[in-house]
């Protein structure tokens, strides 16, 4: 037992110094052998010995010549992005998109697809199964290998067993094993995780969080989710899901929430809500020269609101001091670095972000509001650069990395 025990803990320092070192390469590349062992407290043999590997497997690549600062010039390494792809899974309620991603974040395809009207776990899973053993068939590319699978999901994701626990839209009965499903249909490593979450990694491996060891991403969408970076990880507690920023009451006597609670945030600042009160305006007699009850979708509100629609601002408003109350709580808990505000909703930002700043000065501590930066969301592709997150952070951390270099 002791014997196995020490092979698991030789194995796991082995697998986390390939990962310090393909990080590095990744994140810093151009960069030597030599200023790799020196950034990482590695032996210079064993990152020879890394590297020699990674090459082999074709994850990096030597290039140009470095200066030489005397003796001979070092070989420049940067990481190989080009010859893999990703798979990218987006399940949503009504639709389902997947797309094809190189390891640079170039998207090289994507399709969206209606799911199944009779929805199923059952009947949604085939479709699934089907629709990727297609798509996968006629994206093949010679030079290139598909390496994983990412999926993110409207609901909760037990990161312990990659099961999904619960989707507002489907009765599960057990926890679904898509994930696992997936794998073994593609024999290709698969992750998966919450969308909303899983997009704040995104913004802190490719957006405008990068800079940030704490942030939070507040989402305005179909719903409203909130994803919190803590020490560049997502955080996500033992129980595994956190954010549900969405259900915090904010009306008592509001509307009834998909939840079963009443008066939740969701119910007044989703897309949706947005659309239906704006409609509730126009049939009270509010006058608008750029919105009618046949035209008033999220992006023809927030283009009104910046052409100074009167109705528009004042509804665009309510929503940013509803979201600056919420996100108010959140600070006082948090204290993030960076607040990133993701959606449609954010074409108004100029008005939106003035109403969400005030609240946040009238209800949060000033010491911690006072140097948060509130920014909107720069990602492109973010229906499915959450699904990529997943399996970036797993190059990072070693575990794919060590699946790729076994193979």
């Amino acid at each position: 037992m002791r014997e196995n025990h020490q092979i698991a803990n030789v194995d796991f320092v082995k697998q986390m110094n390939s990962a310090v070192v393909y990080k590095l390469i990744d994140q810093q590349g151009p960069i030597s052998r030599i200023q790799i062992s020196e950034l990482s407290q590695l032996a210079p043999a064993s990152v020879t010995k890394i590297t020699r590997h990674l090459l082999a497997r074709g994850l990096i690549k030597e290039v140009e010549q470095q200066e030489s600062t005397g003796g001979r010039r070092a070989t420049s390494i940067v990481a190989e992005h080009k010859a893999f792809r990703t798979i990218l899974i987006r399940l949503g309620r009504k639709h389902a998109t997947f797309a094809i991603m190189d390891l640079s974040t170039k998207l090289l395809k994507k399709d969206v697809v209606d799911l199944p009207e009779q929805q199923s776990v059952e009947s949604i899973e085939a479709f699934l199964l089907q629709h990727l053993t297609d798509f996968i068939a006629q994206h093949q590319k010679r030079g290139s290998e598909f390496i994983a699978v990412g999926i993110t999901v409207p609901g909760f994701v037990d990161v312990k067993t990659d099961m999904i626990e619960y989707m507002p839209h489907l009765n599960l009965e057990t926890p679904w094993d898509l994930a696992n499903s997936i794998a073994q249909h593609t024999q290709l490593a698969t992750f998966i995780g919450h969308d909303v979450r899983s997009l704040a990694l995104a913004e802190h491996y490719f957006g405008v969080t990068q800079d940030c060891y704490d942030s939070l991403l507040l989402r305005v969408h179909r719903g409203v989710g909130a994803g919190i970076v803590i020490n560049h990880e997502v955080f996500l507690g033992y129980k595994n899901n956190v954010g549900e920023i969405g259900h915090i009451q904010v009306d008592p006597l509001g509307k009834r929430c998909l939840c079963g609670n009443v008066g939740c945030l969701e119910t007044v600042v989703s897309n949706t809500a947005i659309e239906r009160k704006m409609h509730e305006l126009l049939e009270d007699g509010y006058e608008s020269k750029w919105l009618s009850l046949e035209s008033h979708d999220i992006d023809a509100i927030c283009k009104a609101s910046n052409k100074h629609d009167a109705a528009a601002i004042e509804l665009i408003e309510h929503v940013g001091v509803q979201i600056g109350r919420v996100l108010a709580m959140s600070v006082n808990m948090f204290n993030p670095e960076k607040i990133v505000i993701s959606g449609e909703i954010t074409q108004a930002k100029n008005i939106l972000f003035a109403a969400i700043q005030r609240s946040l000065d009238s209800h949060a501590l000033p010491a911690f509001v006072k140097n948060t930066p509130l920014v909107a969301s720069e990602l492109k592709n973010e229906d499915v650069i959450g699904a990529f997150a997943l399996i970036k952070r797993a190059l990072l951390d070693g575990s794919l990395l060590r699946r790729l270099l076994a193979e």
